[in-house]
């Protein structure tokens, strides 16, 4: 089993990676044309508000409430049953989506205010993201149907094609920057264009495959269906608790609303960086982890469930440590490679690096999360994250409120890492009481072998990768080979030190039912 959890794992990681790495090309096309500039940030909230319903919908609250559900059905009821299913959850979300939608599009500017207040201080700025949330609105409605279509083929084992999808959204916004933007009135507007065509995109390209496997939804609507109500039982508090994260993003935009024109872009750029190893780990053990627990719970087999949620968490470890401290060592360096060209400044670059070393120290925290509430709702148990999920978001609040003043968007790129790293706590504990979850032996060598690894490579980062100023004046070229020589370098001292402190592969592998 662990040799197909972790090939499983690899599909999806390279498939992430592939749509990661377009995804900064596509921002750094972005911060060229665009920078971070009054239009950019009008535009990141208006793309911002459907993806985090999108979070809500699709991501989080449907996929994690539907494919449970689905695996038991796989596991336990015919194919007939199976398709049944699926006729009926279509009809359901896609009903509901396209209320949510229409709404969405007529209530634009009453969402800009709910999400952007600081916007209404400029009238421009506010009627400019109103008429980018009307276009980018209804991509809520496609790219939810496509976490439908990938929910399914996750079931199945079908990781690769999922997690390719993204890619599109990439291109799409890509081509719409470069190419569509010159002929437009308000260039900027292009880039929600290229939202709403990424995700009719998306959807047709996942079409086929649930063809193949003979699942492809006829969009059934019944009242009273028992797999429909109880996708909904569960999906309705997992809104909520899979989200918060996003829910604290977004209150970190409302008050960056009423920060410095170029906070929004400030705090969107740093995200990006984080979210990279965050899609790349934690989405891919998500993804791949979620259907194997909710078949080992289906199966009663609670002692192979503990060893899968035991394992994910020592990669978590393994991974996340280094690529945190790496991301907080060479937060300038990155950005400046990354994003440092035409209307990107070097004052951009200094300001974006604040909060990406603040969002890096949450990096492990976002990572655990996935992997623990997996764990409840793998088990059918949404109302124990949500709980916890809701006692951080209200200490996200609060301390935004705290660190805003002193530490302007640093501040609430900050709280959100204290707040994810306060719900991991509490997830850990309850899924710890449970009994649903029991660590192996050698944790306190792992932590210990990977501490020491993680602070001589952030040592040797630190001190020879040099400063922002530095960075900025050398040529494109000149920063990306030395970018990916200190990635090089730091990754080398890691394993080298973990290697003689004594970590194995044995160390991470899954152990035997």
């Amino acid at each position: 089993m662990a040799k197909g959890l972790l090939k499983s794992i690899a599909s999806v990681s390279a498939m992430t990676l592939i749509s990661r790495v377009l995804g900064f090309v596509r921002d750094m096309v972005i911060a060229r044309v665009f920078g971070a500039s009054a239009g950019a940030d009008a535009f990141f909230v208006a793309f911002k508000i459907p993806n985090f319903l999108r979070r809500l919908f699709a991501e989080g609250a449907f996929s994690q409430a539907f494919v449970p559900v689905l695996a038991e059905y796989k596991t336990q009821r015919s194919h007939e049953e199976v398709k049944d299913l699926v006729d009926h959850v279509s009809g359901a979300l896609s009903a509901v989506l396209f209320l949510v939608t229409l709404v969405g599009v007529i209530a634009a500017p009453v969402l800009i205010m709910l999400f952007a207040p600081g916007f209404s201080a400029d009238a421009g700025k506010f009627e400019l993201a109103a008429d980018m949330l009307r276009i980018t609105f209804p991509y809520l409605l496609f790219i939810s149907l496509t976490a439908f279509a990938g929910g399914i083929l996750n079931a199945y084992g079908r990781f690769a094609v999922p997690a390719f999808t993204p890619v599109f959204l990439n291109l799409s916004m890509i081509a719409t920057a470069l190419w569509l933007a010159p002929h437009l009135a308000e260039p900027v507007t292009a880039l929600a264009w290229g939202v709403f065509i990424a995700g009719v995109v998306q959807l047709v390209f996942q079409w086929p495959y649930l063809r193949q496997l003979r699942l492809l939804p006829r969009f059934r609507f019944k009242r009273v269906h028992e797999g429909v109500s109880r996708v909904l039982r569960l999906m309705l508090p997992v809104m909520f608790g899979s989200s918060v994260a996003q829910l604290n993003l977004l209150i970190d935009t409302v008050i960056a609303s009423f920060l410095v024109t170029g906070s929004v872009s400030w705090l969107y750029y740093s995200d990006r960086l984080v979210e990279f190893p965050l899609g790349v780990l934690g989405v891919a053990l998500a993804t791949v982890i979620l259907p194997k627990l909710s078949q080992q719970h289906a199966e009663a087999s609670p002692q192979a469930f503990s060893h899968t949620v035991d394992w994910g968490l020592r990669w978590v470890i393994v991974v996340g440590v280094p690529a945190t401290l790496g991301l907080m060592a060479l937060a300038a360096p990155m950005l400046a490679t990354l994003f440092h060209y035409g209307e990107f400044t070097l004052t951009d670059v200094v300001k974006s690096s604040y909060s990406l070393i603040a969002f890096s120290l949450g990096l492990t925290g976002f990572v655990m999360v996935k992997i623990l509430a997996s764990g409840f709702y793998a088990r059918q148990d949404t109302r124990t994250p949500v709980r916890f999920a809701l006692i951080a978001l209200l200490v996200n609040l609060v301390l935004n409120l705290i660190l805003v003043w002193p530490l302007a968007h640093a501040g609430l790129a900050l709280a959100t890492s204290l707040a994810a790293l306060l719900n991991t706590a509490l997830l850990l504990r309850a899924l710890r009481r449970s009994g649903a979850y029991q660590p192996e032996p050698g944790w306190s060598a792992l932590l210990w072998r990977v501490g020491i690894a993680g602070a001589a490579m952030a040592a040797v980062l630190v001190l020879g990768s040099g400063t922002a100023d530095e960075w900025a004046q050398w040529r494109a070229a000149e920063r990306a080979w030395r970018l990916l020589m200190w990635v090089t370098v730091g990754g080398a001292v890691f394993g080298a030190v973990a290697i003689v402190t004594g970590l194995r592969p044995r160390h991470l592998r899954l152990r035997a039912d």
